[in-house]
């Protein structure tokens, strides 16, 4: 169902983490052949939102996040540039504070001949109470553990610029958007613990949420395009991380994701 139906089920100050990649506010063609996509392996449906409309559209949901939230919760968006300001505004207008602004620089972008090529997305780290919210510093990293230049590791992981690759699916059932798993696991890992609740309004390929089974964290999820919703929860029940076309082979299994 449409999140902003969904969570009037769920309690005042009951979610610990959402982590959410909110659709975007362009002409995005789902099966574009951009990054070597195949066509035929793309699920259809992606929900657009009109660039007038997107920032109605953000606080709307914004509002329900920020009532649902504890006081020890805190919030990742991911935005592209287009609709940032939007995005921006609706986080100062709903009352969240802004802890970080966070940069994912990705391997590649679209090749253009005009202007600069877009290879970044935005991540705003926000929360309902800066001194009540949790944070893992040394989850990741031990205080001292340094690399082999003598550089602090934990710093390194904690500055504000994250380069992670995007995943290649080869030969798999996807999404037109999926964020990488090993940038939903460090979310997890800095802003969350086991047994946590965490919340993606947004669901699409189901990341988030496969990313929480997989760290023992309890999740909860809302997408409005059955495909989607049906492609996700085929995920979670049969175990598996990528859904292999069956002209290809097997599927990777969420245990075989967390080995490799």
């Amino acid at each position: 169902m449409d999140c902003l139906e969904g969570m009037k089920y769920i309690d005042d100050n009951s979610i610990d983490l959402v982590i959410t990649d909110p659709p975007f506010a362009i002409d995005f063609k789902a099966k574009k052949g951009n990054y070597h996509r195949t066509k035929s392996r793309v699920l259809e449906g992606y929900n657009e939102i009109p660039k007038e409309s997107y920032y109605e559209f953000s606080i709307n949901w914004m509002k329900e996040i920020y009532r649902i939230l504890k006081e020890s919760g805190s919030m990742y968006v991911f935005s592209g540039w287009n609709n940032l300001k939007d995005i921006l505004n609706a986080i100062d207008d709903t009352g969240f504070v802004t802890v970080n602004h966070i940069i994912w620089k990705y391997q590649f972008g679209v090749v253009t001949t005009r202007k600069y090529v877009t290879s970044h997305y935005h991540c705003l780290y926000v929360c309902k109470n800066d001194k009540k919210r949790k944070f893992f510093p040394y989850a990741r990293f031990g205080k001292n553990e340094k690399d082999q230049d003598n550089h602090s590791l934990h710093y390194k992981d904690k500055e504000d610029v994250w380069i992670i690759d995007r995943e290649y699916w080869n030969g798999d059932i996807k999404t037109p958007t999926k964020l990488p798993l090993e940038l939903v696991k460090k979310i997890l890992q800095y802003s969350s613990e086991r047994g946590d609740i965490v919340l993606d309004p947004f669901l699409g390929s189901g990341q988030v949420i496969i990313a929480s089974k997989m760290m023992e964290r309890k999740y909860i999820g809302f997408e409005i395009v059955e495909d989607y919703y049906r492609f996700c929860k085929e995920r979670l029940e049969s175990g598996n991380y990528r859904i292999k076309d069956k002209k290809i082979g097997d599927a990777l299994t969420l245990f075989d994701t967390e080995r490799n």
